[in-house]
């Protein structure tokens, strides 16, 4: 029942307007089922991003141009060097390219203008070329109201299998006024999404957000002091940002940019670590 109840607030939010007021009044209808309790102007993390997404600083250029998974790569390319991005094979921009597009054997595939939507293939499988045709018409802002995604150009692009991964680990920077102040680490994605949190310094946190606290040990990436330097420089250009990335612990590439985790939705675990977590990336 509340998984049905679930699907039909969802669709009634996805046919309301697309302007500034009901993703406002959407946003916070969402913050409240997320952390139930309103959005202050305490500096906790998850409430800060929030008045990013329904400020105006969501569609700063900068903010609205490194939202898009092939246009960050410039950006990227000109601040940080052209070895930390991961290789671009092909953009597709119509459902004609999609189809005489020939996709190579093992290949990452995914739309550049929203989140969540992907397809990893391996050994030459099966790929639904139907399900990438309906990414064209995917309007993430209607579903997340991060208006940094509005305006976006719907293409799909293909990347190889980096680290020739299906499962590989992800690092996310969460940074404060260009300085990286905690990572968060994301395994098995596939099979049992955890999550874990470590401060610059490799010290594991006592918390998560959204996803169960991963049990099994971390260790740290040799190239950690690498992407602690490549944070800082593209934190450089944002007071609060997510730099994310990809590595096999001796090398890295920047995944994306995310200005807006979990879209401010995300539930801390367990709940009354908000506060230090918050406390600690302000400082």
């Amino acid at each position: 029942m509340k998984k049905f109840i679930k699907k039909i607030i969802s669709y009634i939010f996805l046919k309301l307007p697309s302007n500034k007021f009901f993703d406002k009044f959407i946003g916070y209808i969402n913050f409240y089922r997320g952390h139930f309790r309103l959005p202050s102007r305490e500096h906790l993390l998850n409430d800060v991003f929030f008045h990013i997404k329904i400020s105006n600083k969501i569609t700063d250029p900068l903010r609205v141009f490194t939202s898009d998974k092939h246009l960050v790569k410039i950006f990227i390319q000109s601040v940080a060097g052209n070895e930390y991005n991961v290789p671009t094979i092909q953009v597709l921009n119509s459902i004609d390219e999609i189809d005489s597009f020939c996709f190579p054997e093992s290949c990452c595939i995914k739309p550049t203008h929203a989140s969540g939507l992907y397809i990893i293939r391996k050994d030459n499988a099966y790929v639904d070329l139907n399900e990438i045709k309906t990414w064209l018409e995917v309007d993430y802002h209607r579903v997340s109201r991060e208006r940094n995604y509005k305006d976006l150009i719907p293409k799909i692009i293909v990347e190889p299998l980096i680290y020739n991964s299906s499962n590989i680990e992800d690092y996310k920077f969460f940074c404060s006024n260009g300085e990286p102040k905690f990572i968060q680490v994301d395994s098995d994605r596939s099979e049992n999404h955890t999550r874990c949190f470590f401060d610059p310094s490799w010290k594991k946190l006592n918390f998560s957000i959204a996803y169960p606290i991963t049990e099994h040990d971390v260790k740290r990436p040799a190239c950690l002091d690498e992407m602690l330097t490549i944070s800082k420089k593209i934190a450089s250009f944002f007071d609060y940002v997510r730099v994310d990335f990809y590595t096999d612990g001796s090398t890295c590439m920047i995944g994306e940019i995310t200005h807006c985790p979990e879209s401010s939705n995300g539930r801390f675990i367990p709940l009354e670590s908000e506060i230090d977590a918050s406390n600690l990336f302000f400082s």
